[in-house]
């Protein structure tokens, strides 16, 4: 079975070392998932390899509230991911519990 690694992002400035984490973690054969929160719920609008890296993810979802905290209207999903990827935080709790390792940038 191959490792599993969960990203919680908090901050808007981490997203060049998201991408290379999961880049790397992905030539390892590692399972990924990320969930952005505050601050870095600005990193769709912001980022232009956002899109890439729901590509290379396996799973990539935004907490809605915070997203909406920063401004952006929820219902204005981000390139690359669908409306169901607009959740809650029970997604960082799933990375808790259901992950081999965990980051937090």
């Amino acid at each position: 079975m191959s490792k599993s690694l969960g990203i919680f992002v908090t901050n808007s400035d981490q997203f060049k070392h998201v991408m290379g984490i999961t880049k790397a973690a992905k030539a390892k054969g590692s399972s990924v998932k990320i969930f952005f929160t505050w601050d870095a719920t600005k990193n769709p609008k912001q980022e232009a390899g956002f899109s890439e890296l729901c590509k290379i993810a396996d799973d990539v979802s935004i907490c809605a509230d915070s997203y909406k905290n920063m401004g952006y209207n929820v219902e204005d999903v981000p390139e690359g991911l669908d409306a169901s990827k607009m959740a809650t935080q029970t997604q960082h709790g799933i990375i808790i519990e259901d992950y081999d390792c965990y980051l937090s940038l």
